[in-house]
Parts: structure tokens; sequence; C-alpha cells
């Protein structure tokens, strides 16, 4: 009988917080500004990359609720590149806190924020890796979903975390794992977002159940008539590209053995290319797709402690 009151009072809470949407303008107002020549690719360290961290910081600060876990949100890591055998100094994750209401299992919501900087001119004789979809998408994304947990409370305690350098080999993840201010044990599920923006298809992918097969039933309910469609896969072993288990900043959380979901989409024309622009994001997907990654983590705050 007390299972059966509590899967009701389920269905009815999860079909209220379902109802619920992202602030679908300024998600569009955060990925423009993080994506514009003005922030000139956001390459770690550049002032493009420090306009960024100003942006987002006075955004995350700004929410009612969030809590620092590092001195000034920020938590700094130096590192060497292998690429370029430069020293990184100072580095930066940006790290904003939301206490939950019934669990201290955290829930690590993370998208990166640098991309490549200036590289070599395209045809069009542009020279800037704006990174609108790789990965303006996700920070931004990332931004718009802290606004809204800050307002409705999680009942996991959730971490948002904008992380540096993914494009020099997942060094911002890397570091959050090594200096994480609780056990990792703690971590409920880490949820990446790397390319969230646009799709040909109408088709956003949840890469990880392969691994944590017990998200799987979770995600297919959400899944039934979605919008973007939500596909499960690319977290084959042994398929080589196809399988994106470490093609981001998940890969880091994986490697500790914590669950983890990625959410991207698969690659297209603009990639790693200056012409991957705010221009051809597409909107109505991208607000869509955003609103899916909520419901599903709506799903899996409510079902993963009711499993408990």
């Amino acid at each position: 009988m007390k299972k059966t009151l509590l899967l009701l009072l389920f269905g009815f809470h999860s079909s209220f917080l379902f109802s619920q949407s992202i602030d679908s303008k300024k998600l569009l107002q955060h990925i423009e500004f993080l994506s514009s020549d003005e922030l000139a690719g956001r390459k770690p360290l550049s002032e493009g990359s420090f306009a960024a961290r100003r942006y987002i910081l006075e955004e995350l600060t700004s929410y009612p609720n969030v809590e620092p876990l590092y001195p000034d949100f920020t938590q700094r890591f130096s590192f060497v590149s292998g690429r370029d055998l430069k020293k990184y100094e100072d580095a930066a994750n940006l790290v904003a806190f939301i206490p939950g209401s019934s669990s201290r299992k955290v829930i690590v919501i993370s998208a990166h924020y640098d991309h490549v900087g200036i590289g070599r001119p395209n045809a069009a004789g542009d020279s800037i890796f704006n990174g609108a979809d790789d990965n303006a998408s996700g920070t931004a994304a990332l931004i718009t979903l802290a606004e809204y947990f800050s307002k409705n409370r999680p009942t996991h305690s959730m971490m948002f975390v904008a992380l540096d350098a993914e494009e020099l080999g997942l060094r911002g993840a890397k570091a959050l794992v090594d200096d994480f201010p609780y056990p990792l044990e703690q971590i409920l599920l880490n949820v990446n977002m790397d390319m969230v923006s646009r799709s040909d298809k109408n088709e956003l992918y949840a890469s990880g159940t392969f691994h944590n097969p017990h998200l799987k039933p979770i995600l297919e309910k959400v899944a039934v008539g979605s919008d973007p469609k939500l596909l499960l896969g690319h977290d084959i072993p042994g398929t080589g590209s196809d399988d994106w288990t470490k093609s981001s900043d998940h890969g880091a959380f994986f490697d500790k053995k914590v669950p983890h979901l990625y959410f991207g989409v698969e690659d297209h024309e603009d990639y790693h290319k200056p012409s991957d622009e705010f221009e051809n994001i597409q909107p109505e997907f991208y607000i869509k797709a955003v609103n899916l990654i909520l419901k599903c983590i709506l799903a899996l705050d409510s079902e993963l402690y009711n499993e408990k």
C-alpha cells in the first residue's frame, strides 16, 4: 500500500514537474554571447576565456540558493598541454552548488566553456572558431538549468560545473575529480552536455546507459513521444569513434567509476570550424533539447531517490 501510494504520488509529482520548462529567451542570449566574436573562441587563459568566466560567474552567483564549494566559486588548476607543451596556469572551473532537499548524494551537471580560439582562416577569411555548438550550447544550457533548479529545489544536491580546457585533454574535468570537495562515492551521477544545439535529424543522444544500465528504464520513459527524439547509444566498447564514452568531460568521471550520462548530437559539417557560429544553431531544436534534458534530470532526481 505504501509503495503504491509513493508511485501514485511520484506520478503526480513528475507530471507537475515535467510541465515546467527553462527560460528559452535567456538560453539563447547566453549562447549568443558565449559564441560571439568578442570572446574570440574562448581558448583557455585568453581574454575571451576570461570574459566567458566573468559572464558565467555573474549569472551563476546571481541565482538564489546557490552556494560556493571553492573560493569565489572557482576551482583553479594548472597543467602542461601535451599538444604544444605549453604550461597553462590559473585555468578555472566554475562551480555552483545547490543543496538538495532530501539526499546527501550529488548530481554533477557539467559542460565545458572553452573552445580552440583563433586558427587558420577559412575561404571566407574567418579565423575565429566561435564554438557555438561546441560548447557554448552546453554551457548556456548549464547556466539555464542552474537557474531553474535554484528556484525549484531538487531532491539530490546538484553541482553545476562550467569546465575549462576540455579541448586540451579534459583537463578541467580531471582536475575536478582529482580535487573533488566530497568523496567521489557521494556522486550519484555526472550529467555532461557537449554539443546540444543542432540536429538535422531532430535527434538528441544520451550516451552512457550501456555502462549504467540502471539508468536506461528511466530515460526510456522520458523518451516516449519526446521531441526531439531521445536516443540511447554511442557507448558500446570496441566501436571506435562511434563510442562516445571518453569523448568529452564525462570521460574523467568514467575513469573514476562514477556513473555518467552524456547528452549530445552527432557531428555536423561545422564541427571544429569557424562556421560553428550562433547563426548556424537551430534555436527551436536547441530549446526543445534543453527542455528534454531538464525532463531527464527531473526523472533521474526523483526515481533514483525512490529506488533507495
